[in-house]
């Protein structure tokens, strides 16, 4: 059996499946974030490792004691910094933290060829950023910075005692060259980096270590393999099959993302699209990400006052109408592809007295699927052809929602079996790789369907109807709000 943990923005799941791909265990621990200041987003790194443990000691004793090999996933971007004695010298800055927006215009000053290096555009989200951030606001931290590393990799670090990363979440730092697969010299120098900063690079199924003894007896294991891993995304993609060019998958996870796999390098950061290497050697990918997704039916819960995302989706599925006058920009946390704006806030707009939870919670499904459908675009306008979109992550449990989203792309949407489980089952995957040497073809192949979303026509005709209401509400509103700042 093989393990996959993947440490997430929301949670650290633990999944355990055999050699046939089934999943025989798999339980999960709760993480917050902590934000302090507007646009800041954090976590502590001892709260991943503290997670990890608990989460691998729920597994039933008899499922630890055979598992062979390990893999880790992990939210991508998250800049960890450690001392010479590899202590967090301060809370990790994730993903979905937007202070460095400054940073990234003075990077992309310094370096005009950034996107052809790294493959995108520079975003206050991205790992580099935040280092000059650092540098600028908390030199004494900055001095005594002595690693790097992304948060799947700091529980690396925990389990074996080794600094190592994997290509597709090393892309998503801006410092490394997407191309040759390789870190970039003149990209970190002008973070004020070094390569002795960095962890050694490895393609995902590569084994980067070993469980250390003393965890291997607390977690009722041998001292197993532990492979790299990749990026949530890469990992997720791994877990569906998404590995051939023209595969594409759509995760409905804390944030929303559109992966697209290539065989090939093709950067396009001038449409806000993010180009990584896969987890899985000389094949690469892009996406299309969104900071909020299934988070925005967590916060239009709250809002609402009802007990959960569950709950509002019971809601808006029993009174089944459509949104006509009511929008939802859901840019909570700002936005990437394509408005690449750190300070693009969530809108409802529209509202009247008859704007109840099913009202609020319909104009938010469809908020999300039009973003989608923003970032679908920007894939094709650089030339991109999306064969087939697999749904993974949580949100994939909602047909309903799952209707507005095919309706919205105007392309059918294939649901899985386990699709719901996401990158912790694609590193279980990537450790089976490493581990039996298995070819991808077989480890990797796609797991049966369990349905396939067809696009609605009267659905398709709505959306298409309201997406340029949508687009034009955020351009519109980032005009006045930056009149109002200034």
């Amino acid at each position: 059996m093989f393990l996959g943990l993947d440490i997430g923005t929301s949670c650290v799941k633990a999944v355990v499946v055999d050699e046939t791909g089934t999943v025989v265990g798999q339980a999960s621990v709760d993480l917050t974030s902590s934000r302090p200041h507007p646009l800041w987003s954090e976590q502590d790194p001892a709260d991943w490792w503290s997670a990890t443990n608990s989460a691998v000691s729920q597994l039933p004793a008899g499922i630890r004691r055979g598992v062979r090999g390990i893999g880790l996933a992990g939210q991508m971007h998250g800049a960890t910094l450690l001392d010479r004695s590899h202590r967090a010298l301060r809370p990790a800055i994730l993903w979905n933290d937007g202070r460095a927006g400054a940073q990234c215009v003075q990077l992309e000053a310094d370096c005009p060829d950034l996107g052809a290096i790294s493959g995108n555009r520079a975003m206050p989200g991205f790992t580099a950023p935040k280092l000059m951030w650092v540098r600028e606001y908390e030199p004494a931290i900055f001095d005594q910075v002595a690693m790097v590393l992304l948060p799947k990799d700091y529980v690396r670090l925990r389990m074996t005692g080794d600094c190592a990363s994997d290509m597709s979440d090393a892309a998503g730092t801006l410092w490394l060259d997407v191309a040759r697969r390789d870190w970039s010299d003149r990209l970190l120098a002008a973070t004020g980096l070094t390569r002795s900063q960095m962890p050694a690079l490895h393609e995902g199924s590569d084994i980067t270590g070993r469980l250390r003894a003393e965890l291997a007896e607390a977690w009722g294991m041998d001292q197993v393999p532990v492979v790299a891993g990749g990026g949530d995304n890469a990992a997720g993609a791994v877990g569906v099959g998404v590995v051939r060019p023209g595969d594409a998958f759509l995760s409905l996870g804390t944030s929303g993302v559109l992966f697209l796999a290539n065989a090939t390098y093709q950067p396009n950061p001038a449409g806000g699209v993010h180009t990584f290497c896969h987890a899985l050697p000389n094949r690469w990918h892009q996406m299309a990400v969104h900071l909020s997704a299934a988070s925005c039916i967590d916060w239009a819960a709250r809002l609402t006052g009802l007990n959960d995302a569950a709950a509002l989706l019971r809601v808006v599925e029993d009174r089944g109408a459509l949104a006509q006058s009511v929008v939802f920009l859901p840019y909570l946390s700002g936005e990437r592809t394509p408005h690449n704006d750190p300070n693009a806030t969530g809108v409802l707009f529209g509202l009247n007295h008859d704007s109840d939870a099913a009202v609020v919670g319909q104009a938010v499904l469809e908020g999300v699927a039009m973003a989608f459908r923003d970032g679908l675009d920007a894939l094709v306008d650089a030339g991109s052809q999306l064969d087939t979109i697999t749904v993974i992550g949580g949100g994939s449990r909602s047909a309903y929602w799952g209707r507005l989203l095919a309706a919205s792309l105007d392309r059918p949407l294939t649901y899985r079996r386990g699709g719901e489980v996401g990158p912790a089952y694609g590193a279980a995957r990537l450790a089976q790789l490493g581990v039996d040497h298995g070819t991808v073809e077989i480890v990797c192949a796609p797991p049966p369907v369990d349905r396939v979303i067809e696009p609605e026509p009267a659905l398709v005709e709505h959306f298409a109807r309201h997406q340029p209401h949508f687009r034009s509400l955020y351009s519109s509103l980032q005009a006045r709000f930056k009149e109002c700042q200034a």
